[in-house]
C-alpha cells in the first residue's frame, strides 16, 4: 500500500509533468504558452475539486440506490464518463473564452486533452510504479 506522502508526490508530479507536456504540445499548434499554462493550472485545480465532489456524490448515490459502493466494470465506466462529461460541461466555455476560440474549437481541443491525459496517465502510472516501487509488506 502506498503512503500518504507517496500519493501526494504522485499527484503533484502527475499534474506538473502533464502541464509542462500540454503547454509544449499546444504551443506547437500556435497557442500562447502563457495562456495555456494559466488555463492548465486553473483546470488542474478545477478537476481536483470536481474529482473530490463528484466521487463523494457518486458513492453516496451508489450506496443509496444499491446499498454498496463496490464498483463493477460497468459502474466504473459510467463513473468515468459522468466525471469527464461534467468536467467538459464546465471547461469548454472557459477554454473558449480564455483561448479566444469558438465553442466547437474548444470542444475539439478539450476532447484532444482528454485523449492526451488518458494516454499520459497510463504511461505516467507505469513509469511511476517502476521508479517508486510499492513496498512489499511481509505476510504473517
Amino acid at each position: 500500500m502506498r503512503t500518504r506522502l507517496d500519493r501526494i508526490r504522485h499527484a503533484i508530479c502527475f499534474e506538473v509533468i502533464g502541464l509542462i507536456l500540454l503547454v509544449c504540445v499546444l504551443s506547437q499548434f500556435g497557442f500562447d504558452g502563457s495562456h495555456v499554462g494559466v488555463v492548465g493550472i486553473a483546470f488542474s485545480i478545477l478537476a481536483t475539486g470536481w474529482n473530490y465532489i463528484y466521487n463523494i456524490w457518486f458513492d453516496r448515490m451508489l450506496y443509496r440506490r444499491y446499498k454498496t459502493t463496490v464498483k463493477t466494470t460497468i459502474v466504473r465506466i459510467l463513473h468515468s464518463i459522468g466525471f469527464e462529461a461534467g468536467l467538459l460541461f464546465v471547461t469548454i466555455p472557459i477554454l473558449s473564452w480564455a483561448l479566444k476560440v469558438t465553442l466547437w474549437e474548444a470542444f475539439v481541443l478539450d476532447i484532444g486533452m482528454v485523449l492526451f491525459y488518458l494516454i499520459y496517465a497510463y504511461v505516467y502510472n507505469i513509469a511511476y510504479d517502476r521508479l517508486f516501487r510499492v513496498p512489499v509488506v511481509p505476510q504473517d
